[in-house]
């Protein structure tokens, strides 16, 4: 795969990436309430996620209400916010700086340099952002995981398990850090050493030889 080709394909990997992780990041159904056990309840299936919480019936009526306080939320909660606000905002300066630094675009191609410079430094914001995507889904997994089989009085079709936006959210972060790896990759070192070595076996051109004056006299002379 040639150098635009694979600088394409990861900002295309990136630019999805953030779309899911933005997505996700609004989705209610990071935990949903478990069918599991027994006695199963189908009548009302409740949601939640970062943002608000939702019930919705068997009739198809959904009900949803956004989280009173902040600071009343659990601390995974909190913290998940944080993770995917910081994960978005790094991939919306990711996409602008990539765009920049592409060899598709007319920006900067003067010095090719630079340029694959700006296309890693885009494909490192792609990497931080699908990390904190990644950290976000996976500490609300983890709290998910944990009130789910610890010992309680509450019946397991009244608990909850992981949701849908859960499942996004992984898939974004992978798409994001795959995206960011490949833009990574366009700063090869053969490549910069070819130029510098292009640069230095140029031929300085800013001195040239003396003109030689010839001895011989002037004909003008011969003549006198």
């Amino acid at each position: 795969m040639g150098g635009g080709a694979r600088e394409l394909a990861g900002y295309l990997a990136g630019l999805g990436g953030w779309v899911a992780a933005l997505a996700a990041a609004v989705l209610p159904q990071w935990r949903q309430s478990s069918y599991a056990g027994d006695a199963i309840i189908t009548a009302v299936g409740l949601h939640e996620g970062l943002w608000m919480s939702c019930a919705a019936q068997s009739t198809g009526q959904v009900q949803c209400r956004l989280h009173d306080s902040l600071l009343s939320l659990d601390v995974h909660i909190q913290t998940s916010r944080a993770l995917m606000v910081i994960s978005l905002l790094l991939g919306f300066f990711g996409i602008i700086v990539s765009v920049v630094g592409m060899k598709c675009t007319k920006v900067g191609e003067e010095d090719p340099v630079t340029k694959s410079r700006i296309a890693v430094a885009g494909g490192v914001l792609f990497i931080l952002s699908g990390l904190c995507t990644l950290a976000a889904v996976s500490l609300y997994a983890t709290q998910v995981t944990y009130e789910f089989f610890r010992e309680s009085t509450v019946p397991i079709n009244a608990r909850y398990e992981f949701g849908s936006a859960l499942f996004v959210g992984w898939g974004a972060a992978s798409l994001t850090m795959l995206g960011g790896s490949l833009l990574c990759c366009s700063c090869p070192a053969k490549e910069r050493r070819g130029q510098q070595y292009y640069r230095q076996s140029q031929p300085s051109t800013a001195r040239e030889p003396p003109v030689k004056m010839s001895s011989s006299p002037i004909r003008g002379e011969q003549c006198l």
